[in-house]
């Protein structure tokens, strides 16, 4: 189960200090993790993914709408079961879905004041595109945080939880697992970095297919705010 030891702060389950004291390597997912789920951005997405299908496939919304869940639970992302199914190039894909309005999302200066605090490296760890990253952190204002964005391209299109992608994570930059941590809203995208030594970080979203398994032994921790977990993490 999640650790029973760290104590409860509001509504989150918060790290001790000394349980981050090894941690060399902050690697933090993007989307609905360095910005609250509440700003609505993957509605976005999915909305133009299902609008993406239906194009390619000329099919109707509904139709779609099924093929894009089929793709998404038989091989981890819709992306990757058009391009293994149907040889299609993903990038005109990536660009038509990451095209969305990113005004809910807002400067974060509690984000920026902990991530200054953190020592050693901060990389950011997606299935979306560099590009979208680069737009969501300048809009956090966080931008200057991170030494690498390792996105969609950089994993071969293989989406996480594949454990291929975090292989090629750690030898692309160099990263011991045995010491970074892992921030996800997706609970299953944890469990591959727990298997190879990373210390892990949920943060719940509201998506159903987003929360743990049966089995949560590969959470470590839970923080229901980034920002307020770091603060307790690493004191200033």
């Amino acid at each position: 189960m999640m650790n029973s030891e760290v104590p409860l702060t509001g509504q989150s389950r918060f790290a001790e200090p000394r349980d981050v004291e090894h941690i060399e390597t902050w690697i933090f997912d993007l989307d609905n993790t360095l910005y609250p789920a509440q700003c609505r951005l993957f509605d976005q997405v999915e909305r133009k993914i299902g609008e993406y299908v239906a194009s390619f496939f000329q099919i109707d919304p509904d139709t779609a709408r099924g093929r894009q869940k089929e793709f998404f639970h038989n091989h981890g992302s819709t992306l990757r079961g058009m391009m293994l199914l149907h040889d299609m190039e993903p990038d005109d894909y990536l660009e038509y879905v990451h095209d969305i309005d990113l005004s809910p999302v807002d400067p974060d200066p509690l984000l920026d004041e902990a991530l200054t605090r953190l020592p050693g490296r901060k990389l950011i760890f997606t299935s979306a595109t560099t590009a979208h990253a680069e737009r969501v952190i300048k809009r956090l204002g966080v931008d200057h945080h991170f030494e690498v964005i390792f996105d969609v391209v950089a994993a071969e299109y293989t989406p996480k939880p594949h454990p291929v992608t975090y292989d090629r994570l750690l030898t692309q930059h160099a990263v011991d697992p045995k010491v970074s941590v892992f921030f996800d809203d997706i609970a299953r995208n944890l469990k591959p970095a727990a298997e190879i030594g990373m210390t892990t970080v949920w943060i719940p979203g509201h998506h159903k297919w987003a929360q743990p398994e049966d089995d949560d032994d590969y959470i470590h921790f839970v923080a229901e705010h980034l920002a307020g977990w770091l603060d307790v993490a690493v004191p200033s």
